[in-house]
């Protein structure tokens, strides 16, 4: 009885290294697996230049970027080095970052180093700066929730969080740090 219960207890120990051996050693097939992406884009463009307009013709919005990966089934693009320009009639905008994800609602999402350049002459302020930025582009809304540089030809305005309406040329810093007004 004693050697049949070792010849049991070698091979149930045998079973059990086989069923759990894929979970501790696994393959160099599944490795490769997890570094694959998750999603392939639909399409991809280099040195993307592409104009948008609204739905009664006017100029919506113009973008250029060094890379654009359109992901058509995920419903965004993402974009390498973008560079957006809102047009508003008087009240137009650049906006640049190393990277933006642009969704099917145009919903802008801007991330690293997010300059936002009013392009009016002689505009109070002239430059937004910031971590990431949310633009609604139908409404012409720029938000933030992360530290904010706003700049102008006589101030400096730091503070954290931001919401501006583009349309209505109303900029507002949610949590105000400093100001310094500069003599002309």
């Amino acid at each position: 009885m004693t050697v049949l219960r070792v010849i049991l207890l070698i091979v149930f120990a045998s079973l059990m290294v086989w069923m759990w051996s894929p979970m501790l050693n696994p393959s160099e097939a599944d490795s490769a697996k997890e570094d694959e992406p998750l999603a392939k884009p639909d399409y991809v463009a280099t040195t993307l230049q592409q104009t948008t307009y609204s739905e009664n013709g006017l100029l919506n919005y113009q973008v250029t970027a060094d890379k654009m990966e359109l992901y058509q089934d995920l419903g965004f693009s993402h974009f390498e080095k973008p560079i957006f320009t809102l047009y508003n009639g008087e009240q137009n905008w650049q906006i640049s970052a190393l990277e933006a994800t642009l969704y099917e609602n145009n919903t802008l999402i801007l991330e690293g180093n997010v300059l936002a350049k009013n392009l009016t002459p002689n505009a109070m302020i002239t430059d937004i700066n910031a971590d990431n930025v949310r633009v609604e582009i139908k409404q012409k809304l720029m938000k933030s929730e992360h530290p904010v540089v706003i700049t102008g030809p006589s101030l400096r305005i730091t503070g954290k969080g931001l919401h501006a309406d583009l349309q209505k040329q109303v900029i507002e810093l949610i949590n105000h740090t400093k100001t310094i007004y500069y003599d002309q």
